[in-house]
Formats: C-alpha cells, sequence, structure tokens
C-alpha cells in the first residue's frame, strides 16, 4: 500500500502515468543494485537502510531480525517516509502548478 502512495505522490509530480511508473520502478530498484555494486560493507548497508524496496522487504521479515539492516518497525518507517515525502512535493507541485 505503501507502494502505491509512493506512485500516487510521483504521478502527482510528473503528471505523466508512464514516467511514474518508471520513476518508482526505477527508485525501488535502484538502492539494491548500488548496493550489490559497492565493495564497501558500511555504504551497502546504509543503501539497504534507506532504499525503500529492501526497508519494505525488511519489514516483512519475521526470521533472523539481527542480520538486517533495520527492524521491522524501521522499515516500515522508512517506506512511510519515502511515500509520506512523494505526497507533500506532489501536493506542492499541484498547488503550485494548477492555481
Amino acid at each position: 500500500m505503501l507502494v502505491a502512495v509512493l506512485g500516487l505522490g510521483v504521478t502527482s509530480v510528473v503528471r505523466d502515468s508512464a514516467a511514474a511508473i518508471g520513476i518508482v520502478l526505477g527508485l525501488l530498484y535502484l538502492f539494491p543494485v548500488v548496493a550489490g555494486l559497492v565493495g564497501n560493507p558500511a555504504i551497502q548497508r546504509r543503501l539497504q537502510q534507506v532504499g525503500p524496496m529492501s526497508a519494505g522487504l525488511d519489514s516483512m521479515t519475521t526470521a533472523r531480525l539481527r542480520a538486517l539492516p533495520l527492524t521491522p518497525w524501521q522499515g516500515l518507517g522508512v517506506v512511510a517516509m519515502w511515500a509520506a515525502g512523494a505526497l507533500v512535493l506532489g501536493g506542492a507541485m499541484l498547488r503550485l502548478r494548477d492555481t
């Protein structure tokens, strides 16, 4: 549901559904791909902590929680912050453009 809200916010920013789908999918897959390419474990962990996809996956995990970069509630919070940020930005853009 939060990824859908993220998509709604991005769609209201770019005002093009095809571009919004590409941006949201790119945003979801960007952090895990870059984290896999980076050799430094500290940077990998940080990218996994801030990325919406890996944080969302952490929020659904029930076993071996100590090995995760975030706890399930923290992961849910990160995805919620991405969604809230996109909604706030989308609302601001709608207000500025459609006056």
